[in-house]
């Protein structure tokens, strides 16, 4: 749901009643992932999407029905050929569809409210909401931030909310989306009652799920050298939903009239800028680094810094000759062997890119080969996953207490 919080926040904020059906957890080749949202609001109005159009209208009149009802309602759509008209995924995977109404009188309102308006902000934060247990938990919403207090509940059980806030926080700091599941205990404490309550560590009479929705500040690309495959690279890496700075110790070649759709434009040294990045703790495990420099002067104390910080992607251009000289000159100022090993270089797949543009969708490709565990092979022939599962849904479980 927080894929689409920008929408959803204006819908908010106009008053507006709406049903959002949310991707709980998927199966096969799926294809959209944990997370993804279809919402419909009280004049039929729909943004979004949870299949790519295999079962959107079924979703769509779901949305309708738990307007009109209240309630929520966990749906799983699967493969089927056996009827022509039967309702299901053309991929053979199978999909969990939790269909939750926030109307203006709906309990969890404030939450989700709360939530887009941080989402769409660009704050850090999670959303737990009820996707399997006791009716009455259905759909219901806590939403935890990096820092504070957790806002929204789950039914009156303070000890349940502290525990799913801590849980929640833990994947929103790991940028997670997935599945949370809690009092897997089969029998109730002592004392405790049989509706439900949470008691002694666990929700006594069956378990719980949630799903937990993670929205976290866009990853960075940070493309050193002002140079036009840089402008190319830009644009893409916007395309692709990063935060994107330009670096280059040259005033005249980093500017904004060059690189209009860069989010910044760094006139510096790169590798005292990316020395102070990093210090400052401006990169993390999702930044990705792009060097297209390819001067010794500009890639040498860059790379060495760069190759040292937990970093997504280090990715250096030039040619094979290049980066011959590059790795000796690296290793003559005490770049290891293992260190070096996570340069790639020459950047990008090879498609036989030649202009600016092509070279930067080459760029690209590895990257998003190298965040989502693919091959770069052809698909044609091959007998490797359409999708992989690198970044599958994190399922915790939490025991309970004897």
């Amino acid at each position: 749901m927080l894929d689409i919080a920008e929408e959803l926040h204006r819908w908010v904020e106009q008053g507006r009643d709406f049903a959002v059906a949310t991707v709980v957890a998927v199966g096969g080749s799926a294809p959209r992932q944990p997370g993804a949202a279809l919402a419909v609001d009280s004049e039929g109005t729909a943004i979004g999407s949870v299949s790519g159009g295999c079962v959107e209208g079924a979703v769509y009149d779901l949305c309708r029905q738990a307007l009109e009802d209240g309630r929520s309602l966990l749906e799983r759509f699967g493969y089927s050929d056996d009827d022509a008209f039967a309702v299901g995924l053309t991929c053979g995977g199978i999909i969990d569809i939790l269909v939750t109404p926030v109307r203006a009188d709906s309990a969890g309102r404030a939450a989700f409210g709360a939530a887009l308006a941080a989402a769409a902000g660009g704050e850090a934060v999670a959303l737990a909401r009820v996707s399997e247990g006791p009716g009455e938990l259905m759909g219901r919403a806590l939403l935890v931030r990096s820092e504070g207090p957790h806002e929204g509940g789950l039914g009156g059980h303070p000890e349940l909310d502290r525990t799913v806030a801590a849980e929640t926080r833990a994947m929103l700091d790991a940028g997670r989306t997935g599945t949370l599941e809690i009092g897997l205990g089969t029998a109730p404490t002592e004392g405790a009652s049989e509706d439900g309550a949470w008691q002694g560590g666990r929700l006594c009479g069956e378990p719980l799920k949630l799903l937990v929705e993670s929205s976290v500040p866009a990853p960075r690309m940070i493309v050193f050298g002002a140079i036009d495959f840089a402008a190319a690279l830009v644009r893409i890496g916007k395309f692709l939903g990063y935060h994107v700075t330009v670096c280059d110790a040259r005033p005249v070649f980093a500017t904004e009239a060059r690189f209009p759709e860069a989010d910044t434009i760094v006139v510096d040294w790169p590798h005292r800028y990316l020395a102070a990045e990093s210090e400052a703790g401006a990169v993390d495990g999702r930044t990705v680094l792009c060097v297209l420099t390819h001067d010794a002067k500009f890639d040498v104390p860059l790379l060495e810094t760069a190759l040292r910080l937990p970093v997504a992607y280090v990715g250096a251009m030039g040619s094979r000759r290049t980066h011959e000289d590059r790795n000796k000159r690296l290793r003559e100022v005490g770049v290891s062997e293992l260190e070096l090993a996570r340069l790639r270089s020459p950047i990008g797949l090879d498609l036989g890119a030649r202009s600016p543009q092509e070279t930067a969708l080459s760029i690209a490709a590895e990257i998003v080969a190298n965040r989502r565990g693919g091959s770069g092979v052809a698909l044609t022939g091959a007998h490797t996953p359409i999708h992989h599962d690198r970044t599958a849904a994190v399922v915790k479980r939490i025991g309970s207490v004897a």
